[in-house]
């Protein structure tokens, strides 16, 4: 009776248009004041345990390590090395701009972030040479949904956060989905390119892509500070996250120079010297360290990242909360011995997964609909026995379609803002590429060492002690 009143509650205000952190921390409230028997003092309790969540501090600093990347100059220069690699095949250019989505989500952790970079470029460059737009569009908006599926990922720690589960495993676990979802979309473009005839750059030679690698080199070396970091003992999860966002920042400000006091300042005038164009940097950049750390560019990367820190940590504190409430009131323990009673199995159990999160997602934000979820359905799998990493990387790739479904898929909205194009013109140019990503989350759902084979063989299994 609880529980349906609980989500009784959680969709009515969400249907009446209330925010969903509202939502969920006013239905929780609700619930503890009317119809349940624990005090009302758990509420603050919970709000201040969830602020010593250590997992949580993650969260500001890969946002404001995104929102550097994003507007740094990174994506144009990303864009630059994956057209000098691949762009000499049929179809080049759109397997490119999937090539640039993968890396530059190796940066970012963010499905929009990812589709604004990459997509405000990669787009207007197909156009330019002969794809249809609505083509283009459908590439950025799919390849652009591998943000939060290659590491690191803003939701993987949501998720780690909302179950107890190693931010680290998770992390190794979405690099072969990943890598499998690229490659998917690369086919898919290649076949089609064949059969359709698309154009294709002429091979740029290896001394462009050695000069291209050379140039977006210092952002991708970011990948390697972050997953090298935390796989080599350095540092944790969170601590590489707040290294990742001092890097993004001063290779924004001080390397590549789009931004900041030192904006279309070369770092190596005609004719100078290689060490005195280092002597020459070094020195600006000990000038304007901090007049860069306060000009106008740095303070609105500061402020559209507190923006987005705020509204996501405001959406987690309320989702800690309501879960909070479905385990005092036993409700997965409860939906659990219902579900083994009907006789469910782990087959049949992730198909019901996959069915709820994909009609979820097509209304809610990825993080908010995973909060809601997880704590429901992760004692369950436990029981069933779901291995929780694999579990992870199942709801990963459902948000990530949810994302590009309508009414309300993110990357949908993001990518008609970016090309003008209406949001039904550009669901249309996005659904043949769903169609591939729903066969990913068959092989994903069903083939656990996909997900589980890597953080395994490096970090050994994860062990769950709070079922």
């Amino acid at each position: 009776m609880e529980a349906a009143i609980l989500f009784i509650l959680v969709l009515g205000f969400l249907f009446l248009g209330v925010p969903i952190a509202i939502s969920l921390g006013l239905s929780s409230v609700l619930a503890i004041v009317f119809f349940s028997t624990d005090s009302l003092s758990s509420v603050a309790l919970q709000l201040f345990t969830a602020s010593q969540n250590y997992t949580l501090l993650a969260i500001p600093f890969f946002i404001l390590a995104s929102a550097f990347m994003s507007t740094g100059g990174v994506a144009r220069r990303i864009i630059r090395f994956a057209i000098a690699c691949v762009g000499h095949l049929r179809g080049g250019l759109a397997i490119a701009a999937v090539f640039s989505c993968m890396l530059f989500a190796a940066l970012s952790g963010s499905s929009p972030a990812t589709v604004v970079a990459i997509g405000t470029i990669a787009i207007a460059g197909m156009r330019e040479v002969g794809y249809t737009k609505d083509f283009a569009a459908g590439v950025i908006a799919n390849a652009g949904t591998l943000g939060i599926l290659i590491p690191p990922s803003i939701v993987m720690v949501v998720y780690s956060a909302a179950t107890d589960v190693s931010v680290g495993r998770m992390f190794l676990a979405g690099v072969i989905p990943g890598l499998v979802a690229g490659l998917m979309l690369m086919a898919a473009i290649y076949i089609n390119a064949r059969i359709k005839n698309m154009p294709k750059q002429p091979f740029a030679g290896f001394g462009e892509i050695l000069s291209a690698g050379a140039e977006a080199g210092f952002g991708l070396l970011l990948i390697v500070i972050i997953l090298g970091g935390i796989y080599g003992g350095i540092f944790t999860p969170t601590e590489a996250a707040a290294v990742a966002a001092v890097y993004a920042f001063l290779i924004a400000i001080f390397i590549y120079r789009d931004m900041g006091p030192l904006k279309d300042v070369p770092m190596r005038k005609d004719g100078e010297s290689i060490p005195s164009a280092i002597f020459r940097n070094v020195w600006l950049t000990i000038v304007y360290f901090l007049p860069g750390c306060f000009h106008a560019d740095t303070k609105k990367v500061l402020t559209d990242a507190a923006k987005t820190t705020i509204m996501l940590m405001f959406i987690i504190v309320n989702a800690l909360l309501f879960a909070h409430v479905l385990t005092s009131e036993r409700i997965p323990q409860a939906i659990t011995d219902w579900m083994i009673g009907a006789g469910f199995n782990w087959f049949t159990f992730l198909i019901a997964v996959n069915i709820l999160l994909l009609l979820g997602g097509q209304f809610m934000e990825p993080s908010g609909l995973l909060l809601i979820v997880a704590p429901v359905v992760f004692p369950i799998a436990m029981e069933l026995g779901v291995d929780p990493v694999h579990l992870g990387i199942i709801m990963v790739v459902n948000m990530e379609i949810g994302m590009i479904t309508p009414p309300i898929g993110l990357n949908l909205f993001v990518t008609s803002g970016i090309t003008g194009m209406s949001l039904v013109q550009v669901v249309r140019a996005a659904l043949p590429f769903v169609m591939i990503l729903f066969l990913f989350l068959i092989l994903v759902t069903y083939i656990p060492a996909m997900s589980t084979w890597l953080p395994y063989s490096l970090m050994g299994p994860e062990i769950i002690t709070n079922r």
